[in-house]
């Protein structure tokens, strides 16, 4: 037998309340750690230059310490042109990808739709075009056209008419 039960919205606020104090602390510790880290790695490595002394001995301090500055910049240098070459890869790698992989191209839907509403998707509603071709053809009015049973005649006579016409040009 299951009770399902739903939270009340008080004890859900409450239970969320709690879970937020509980990621704040963990923040919190989480910043001290890495300045803690940041402290011993300093301490370890970099230890307080000495000082005291005469102009000569802090001279060759002062130029130890502009060594390991150079030395640091181009360790620097070297890994940063590292890192650019292999985002380059990457990326070439990555068109590689998708050129052998091809793109997909979704099934497309059959959708019934009208001319008019298809033009105004793809113009949008600015433009006004109607597909009704009908209504952009002129109006012809049929006139009867009363030939005289004369012209219509006798056709033999309209042909020996023509071959007349034709001697004259062979002529």
């Amino acid at each position: 037998m299951s009770h399902d039960k739903k939270m009340t919205h008080s004890r859900r606020g409450h239970l969320k309340s709690l879970i937020l104090q509980i990621a704040q602390t963990w923040l919190e510790q989480e910043k001290k750690d890495i300045e803690a880290a940041k402290e011993a790695y300093m301490s370890e490595h970099c230890p307080t230059p000495d000082a005291a002394g005469d102009q000569a001995a802090l001279m060759e301090l002062c130029k130890k310490i502009h060594a390991a500055i150079d030395k640091v910049d181009e360790d620097r240098y070297d890994v940063e042109k590292k890192v650019n070459k292999a985002q380059e890869e990457i990326e070439d790698l990555k068109i590689k990808v998708v050129d052998l992989i091809g793109v997909k191209k979704p099934a497309l839907k059959k959708v019934r739709m009208s001319a008019d509403s298809m033009l105004q998707a793809l113009l949008g509603s600015k433009h006004k075009v109607t597909m009704d071709l009908r209504s952009n053809l002129k109006q012809v009015k049929k006139e009867v056209k009363e030939e005289s049973q004369e012209a219509v005649g006798d056709w033999r006579k309209n042909i020996e008419d023509k071959a007349d016409r034709k001697k004259m040009f062979e002529n």
